[in-house]
């Protein structure tokens, strides 16, 4: 879990150095079925910062509905050199359909 400030920078150490991406590295940026998917790639447009963090841009951020403060879970995909960034509104999804599995939508 990290903290999203109010520049849309996620600062989580150990994420980046999981996978290996150091400051100035290109990124690409997308959202995909309400997750954000940062990518390493030599033609992205946006990069990791000088302080070694990924900044989503406010455009992203609209995307998702997502705000200074708002906590993230993110993951780390070494192999495929990407970062999945999950909104809290995506978590709660996620967290229903997996209790819906468990509890057969009973909900006590």
């Amino acid at each position: 879990m990290a903290t999203l400030d109010s520049h849309g920078r996620i600062a989580d150490r150990s994420a980046m150095k999981g996978l290996q991406w150091s400051p100035g590295l290109r990124l690409h940026i997308k959202e995909r079925r309400g997750l954000i998917v940062v990518s390493a790639d030599e033609q992205g447009v946006f990069k990791v910062t000088k302080e070694g963090h990924v900044r989503l841009p406010a455009v992203v951020r609209q995307w998702c509905g997502l705000t200074a403060g708002d906590r993230v879970f993110i993951v780390a995909e070494p192999a495929g050199r990407r970062l999945v960034v999950h909104p809290p509104g995506k978590l709660d999804e996620m967290i229903t359909q997996a209790h819906d599995a468990v509890f057969g939508g009973e909900h006590e």
